[in-house]
């Protein structure tokens, strides 16, 4: 397959000196989570186990998607120590798919996990996420960056506290919104509901996952949250 050009419009941000990572090594990432967006997805999470994989595969971050995500990461730098791993959650998604992306920018390698929304931001519990709040109380998921900061045993065991760095999240630390496992985030849920539960706003991912998460993505890394 011949050779593609980087986007045009993401030249910017992996020319940016600030951007610790090398243009060649984002570059390679950045095309094959792009090059591969036009595969069909897979028709449901319980089908095909998280694994790692290639990113040249139906399971990749949409163009779009990838492009804010990467804007986030150069315009919250300073703030972020480590670039060279990020979370990207697509809410555009429904529950029952695999929606979570663990990216690693420098080997161009992905996973791909479930991970449940906020019950304010799906009231009838469709299953697709409606709305985004940043607002107490609300039980909603929140847009934008969040840095992925210290970790604490609470309620749902061993969670990691974030803080929103935009305006859409910046009550996360206030609102309690943490990546914790959850009962309601297992697959065996799509076998029997056909969907995920719903979690008050915070990252909930499988149980079986937790651990996982909190290895590739660690402090100081971003979460990117959105639906486009």
């Amino acid at each position: 397959m011949p050779a593609r050009s980087f986007p045009k419009d993401l030249l910017p941000i992996v020319q940016n000196p600030a951007f610790t990572l090398s243009r060649r090594n984002l570059g390679k990432a950045g095309l094959a989570l792009l090059g591969a967006a036009a595969l069909p997805r897979v028709a449901s999470a319980a089908q095909v186990p998280a694994t790692v994989q290639p990113l040249a595969s139906s399971r990749v971050v949409r163009p779009e998607l990838l492009r804010r995500a990467m804007a986030a990461l150069q315009r919250h730098g300073p703030r972020i120590a480590h670039r060279d791993r990020i979370a990207i959650a697509d809410f555009a998604q429904p529950s029952a798919q695999p929606r979570f992306y663990l990216i690693d920018m420098a080997s161009g390698m992905t996973t791909t996990l479930l991970v449940a929304h906020g019950s304010g931001s799906d009231p009838t519990h469709s299953g697709f996420l409606q709305r985004f709040s940043n607002t107490e109380g609300s039980n909603a998921s929140s847009e934008g960056a969040f840095l992925a900061s210290d970790y604490y045993v609470g309620k749902h065991g061993k969670s990691q506290r974030l803080i929103g760095l935009d305006p859409t999240n910046n009550n996360a630390l206030a609102r309690a919104l943490v990546v914790h496992a959850a009962w309601y985030a297992n697959p065996d849920m799509l076998r029997t509901h056909g969907q995920l539960g719903r979690s008050q706003g915070c990252f909930a991912v499988s149980e079986g996952d937790l651990q996982q998460v909190f290895a590739r993505l660690g402090e100081g890394r971003m979460i990117y949250s959105a639906k486009v």
